[in-house]
């Protein structure tokens, strides 16, 4: 069984999370609750408020929070304040020795850049961060017209809805094609018929 963890944070885009969510759980659920258990963790264990005004109170705060083998990092305008909080870089750090993939949706990219975990490594955010990343991360390599990037342990993804597009590949990815391909048919997702 493995464990994704999702970090929450005021200010998230609303499908950066709950995208790669709903991937992760439709693929537990269709295989009778034994390969992956998906939760969400914020800071202090607080309710969050997303962009659009959505609050998700979350499973987990970092004190409590269980091993994470697939760390998902999401974005939104809320990664520009995390930026500064040194508590939550150093558990996306401590957390990403540990786990087995770490990635990142949309504008996450910012904090995986901001500890280094770009460093010399190809990455893909939104289009709208691009601009911002050589400052943040000046030694990663960006890339566009890419859904998502994979450096083995380290995956960035577009902005909002490629975040799906990562997840189905990363359930391919540890799970094998024949999951992914059911997951993605329940989810009635991109080519789900072919």
């Amino acid at each position: 069984m493995k464990n994704t963890g999702i970090l929450i944070f005021d200010d998230i885009e609303l499908l950066d999370f709950a995208g790669p969510y709903e991937v992760f759980s439709v693929t537990n659920e269709l295989n009778d609750y034994s390969l992956c258990r998906t939760f969400t963790v914020e800071e202090n264990g607080k309710v969050i408020r997303s962009v659009n005004g959505l609050k998700v109170i979350p499973d987990y705060s970092f004190a409590d929070c269980p091993d994470i083998d697939i760390l998902i990092i999401p974005g939104g305008v809320g990664t520009k304040k995390l930026l500064e909080r040194d508590q939550v870089l150093k558990w996306i750090l401590q957390r990403n020795e540990s786990s087995e993939i770490t990635f990142s949706v949309c504008s996450g990219s910012r904090l995986l850049g901001k500890i280094g975990l770009l460093d010399n490594l190809e990455y893909i955010t939104h289009h709208d961060v691009i601009k911002d990343m050589p400052e943040i991360a000046p030694m990663a390599i960006a890339v566009e017209n890419k859904r998502f990037v994979d450096c083995g342990k380290i995956l960035t993804s577009a902005g909002i809805s490629a975040g799906i597009d990562l997840s189905l590949y990363v359930v391919e990815k540890i799970f094998g094609n024949t999951t992914m391909r059911k997951t993605r048919t329940y989810m009635e997702y991109g080519d789900w018929e072919n």
